[in-house]
């Protein structure tokens, strides 16, 4: 089941989702393989520091993040990527690794990559590595609010 906070969350607002059980898994892409879900379409939450502040960067399990397009994108004048050490504390009713892009529900701002708004539906960790939730990004969008910047980069 989702974690509490985003399963209420989400009941609350009436939004339609669905929960996707899957086998153990903690990179992006052993998640979808193993979801059956394509990558692209598979949101991955990374935790980043701007200026200093903590905030969620959210893009599809097939990119990475590129620090300097999220520095330029952003105006910042720092951008790291945040180590689980900074970060692990910060979402207690999650496994470390597999927190859900709902940075309003942790106090966070919520980048989202432009290609990421391009698919119809969102799926995303939902507090474990063993299940995915997966919702209309309208729904997303409309909950979350999330600032859509370019700042990622396809794999190689």
């Amino acid at each position: 089941m989702p974690v509490k906070r985003l399963k209420e969350f989400l009941d609350s607002h009436s939004i339609k989702y669905v929960t996707i059980s899957h086998s153990r898994a903690f990179t992006a892409q052993e998640t979808a393989a193993s979801a059956h879900v394509p990558v692209k379409e598979l949101a991955k939450t990374v935790l980043v520091k701007i200026d200093g502040k903590m905030a969620m960067a959210v893009l599809p399990a097939s990119c990475k993040v590129d620090v300097d397009l999220l520095k330029k994108a952003t105006r910042a004048s720092t951008i790291e990527i945040a180590s689980e050490k900074e970060f692990k504390n910060l979402f207690p009713d999650c496994e470390i690794g597999a927190m859900p892009p709902f940075g309003n529900l942790y106090g966070m701002e919520v980048f989202v990559t432009k290609s990421l708004t391009e698919d119809r539906e969102i799926a995303f960790n939902a507090g474990s590595h063993r299940e995915l939730v997966k919702l209309a990004y309208k729904d997303f969008e409309q909950l979350v609010k999330p600032k859509v910047i370019t700042f990622s980069i396809e794999r190689k």
